[in-house]
């Protein structure tokens, strides 16, 4: 083998061993992740053209809904907010006058109230609202005009409003679109919610099934693992809804095909040498009421025995699968759940059960408590008594979300970060119990026409603070359709600049150093 052929192999030996150890467990101290947000739980607000497909895609489940009579001008009315009585005869309209939507396809709908119960057809014509679960009776056939609607029963009747503001099913001919007691004007009050249910119930399951197909294929890729592990990030948290147990046929409306991605996930891992934190970003009843616990219309329904055992099943399921892959980092067992709707000594005990059943299959992956979100103080976790070993709690940090982060200019942002973050992560890493996470910040704030300069200092500032933390920090999220909140858009432009880059690793300088060999061989050949 000539010289040059020599320098060759060498400098293609020392490429391969930078490929395949571009984040080793050498480097692992603390944790530097990315969140892979948006993938196997969706967010439509990470990729918003995943809903662009569904027919009345503006009436999904949980979209708020006021409804005004053309002929009275007024808005129906659950009085009280449910229970009873259904009226029109309201001027303007307040929580009694809006209606959560429950979809049963592209034109029928349920209408939920503020207090539960759901509009039903079966008491003599007359519509009232005391039914706790729906069926036929309350389900109506919508037929729309823009924002003109006609409300249709099975049996063909239409609702109508009387004279008297009574709200009735027993309209007999075919409505036209004028001042007709048969029409109502719709106006969407809040449309804030699309996550897994929503896309899943909109599109049906055939067409959900191909678009969360080709997303889950196309969203995440083996590419993107190596560039995390080129750019400083030695681990991923991956955000796993409920229904990954049930895979491949989960409950309706949900869509199976996340775990063989999870599967995937846990491979590309190992082959970029990056680690795996699994958090269960979703859970029965949702934990939260948000699109990402896949909540169907806000409701919180997750702090009952039967919805916290479904959780503690798939906890199992998670552990026996993933315990002895070397790339699992920990599992997390519940992702944000509400101070306002899980009581603190449920959240408690579930976490209890679940870090038990996490250690009956490895004692050595970390077992992850996420804090409240609300107006709760992580210190109740650290009081807590949780499980003793390879615990940790994840705090999430964002200087937004709240009015008072909008009055911040970009220098009360940065000092926020260092005044107000800092002493609470390093009273955390002094406190007796888990380690601290920054499981979720993000490089944004509310600050309009920040410089490139501006949004670098805070990156600096948050990524020195959370670098403190002593199990470390996960960046919410790796791609996404706000440009800010893009882990590989602020990397790639330079808006953030994390320490690990491929130019400050030793196995890169070991890279550059087989390149000079080969060119060293190649000028002594001559």
């Amino acid at each position: 083998m000539g010289l040059p052929r020599a320098g060759a192999l060498i400098f293609g030996l020392l490429c391969v061993l930078q490929l395949s150890h571009s984040s080793s467990d050498n480097d692992f101290t603390k944790v530097r992740a990315v969140n892979l947000g948006g993938w196997l739980v969706v967010e439509g607000w990470i990729k918003p053209s995943l809903f662009d497909g569904i027919p009345n895609g503006d009436m999904l489940d949980g979209v708020q809904v006021q409804l005004k009579s053309v002929a009275l001008q007024k808005y129906v009315s659950a009085v009280g907010g449910g229970g009873g009585n259904v009226a029109v005869d309201q001027d303007a309209a307040s929580t009694w006058e809006t209606f959560k939507l429950w979809r049963v396809s592209d034109s029928e709908f349920q209408f939920r109230c503020f207090n539960g119960q759901f509009l039903t057809a079966s008491n003599q014509d007359v519509i009232s609202a005391t039914t706790d679960s729906p069926g036929e009776s309350e389900t109506f056939y919508i037929e729309r005009n823009n924002t003109m609607l006609h409300i249709k029963l099975s049996s063909g009747s239409y609702l109508q409003v009387t004279n008297n503001s009574q709200l009735t099913s027993n309209y007999r001919s075919q409505p036209g679109w004028g001042d007709d007691m048969a029409t109502f004007q719709m106006t969407i009050a809040a449309n804030n919610l699309h996550g897994d249910y929503q896309l899943a119930n909109g599109y049906g399951p055939v067409q959900a099934k191909s678009v969360l197909t080709e997303h889950r294929k196309s969203f995440v890729t083996g590419n993107d693992f190596f560039l995390l592990s080129q750019n400083g990030i030695n681990a991923v948290r991956i955000p796993v809804g409920w229904w990954i147990a049930y895979d491949p046929d989960p409950p309706a409306p949900f869509i199976g095909g996340s775990l063989e991605n999870l599967d995937r996930a846990f491979y590309w891992a190992q082959v970029y040498g990056l680690k795996c934190i699994i958090d269960l970003h979703a859970a029965p009843g949702s934990q939260n009421g948000m699109e990402h616990s896949a909540s169907r219309d806000g409701s919180v329904g997750w702090p009952s025995e039967v919805n916290i055992q479904k959780t503690l099943d798939v906890i199992k399921f998670l552990a026996r699968r993933y315990a002895d892959d070397p790339s699992l980092l920990g599992i997390e067992l519940l992702n944000e759940p509400s101070a306002g709707t899980v009581p603190l000594n449920t959240l408690v005990s579930y976490y209890k059960q679940g870090y038990k059943i996490v250690r009956s299959y490895s004692e050595t992956a970390y077992v992850i408590f996420c804090q409240r979100i609300g107006n709760a103080d992580p210190m109740e976790l650290y009081q807590a008594d949780l499980g003793p070993t390879n615990t940790v709690v994840d705090l999430h940090y964002y200087n937004l979300f709240d009015p008072y982060y909008e009055k911040l200019n970009a220098t009360e942002n940065i000092r926020f970060v260092y005044e107000k973050r800092l002493p609470q992560v390093r009273a955390l890493n002094g406190a007796n119990g888990p380690l601290v996470f920054v499981g979720e910040w993000v490089n944004e704030w509310n600050v309009a026409n920040a410089s490139q300069n501006q949004y670098r200092s805070y990156g600096k500032a948050q990524l020195e603070v959370f670098g403190e933390a002593s199990f470390g920090w996960s960046y919410w999220t790796v791609k996404c359709n706000s440009v800010h909140w893009d882990y590989e858009w602020n990397v790639r432009n330079r808006y953030l600049i994390i320490g690990g880059s491929p130019l400050e690793r030793a196995n890169y300088i070991i890279l550059v150093a087989g390149c000079l060999v080969h060119l060293l061989l190649l000028t002594l050949i001559r």
